[in-house]
């Protein structure tokens, strides 16, 4: 497991994002959850909105983007690391979606589902990260954290209360 690298980059965006999916056989796998008393269609407007992301985002820095459209790339950076996407799944108001490599070796399958939860929505990130020895210098427990700020971030921006 711990020289586990994953499929190839494109099958990860072909077989695995566009298919609603990450790679549960990958080192690194989390799902968390936030629910945010805001209907589906703000919550989409802000998290299409990558340039914006750096206004309630921590530690995220867009570096390039064209457009926010399945295949599309885009360049960005978190908490200083340099990645490079590509969007798979761009669903609005439902699921936000891209594979992408960091660091030449790594690659990672990070998808934002937004469904209906009463009056409010339920985002949830689920993502894999794969590579050689990453269990060394990264785990689970930091993936989660990450996301948990990032959904707590989004839920203050959006002034949503709730669970």
């Amino acid at each position: 497991m711990l020289l586990y690298t994953g499929p190839k980059l494109d099958t990860l965006h072909d077989e695995y994002a566009l298919r609603g999916r990450i790679d549960e056989s990958a080192q690194l796998t989390n799902a968390s959850s936030v629910v945010i008393d805001r209907p589906a269609g703000e919550v989409w407007d802000v998290l299409a909105d990558l340039r914006g992301w750096e206004g309630w985002d921590p530690g995220f820095k867009l570096r390039s983007l064209d457009a926010v459209e399945p295949g599309r790339e885009f360049r960005w950076a978190q908490s200083g690391t340099p990645l490079r996407s590509r969007f798979a799944v761009v669903d609005p108001g439902r699921e936000l979606s891209w594979t992408g490599v960091f660091l030449g070796v790594y690659k990672a399958v990070d998808r934002m589902v937004l469904t209906t939860e009463g009056a409010g929505t339920r985002v949830t990130v689920q993502e894999s990260l794969a590579g050689p020895f990453l269990p060394l210098f990264y785990s689970e427990r930091k993936l989660r954290a990450g996301h948990e700020a990032r959904l707590a971030a989004l839920k203050a921006h959006l002034g949503g209360t709730g669970r």
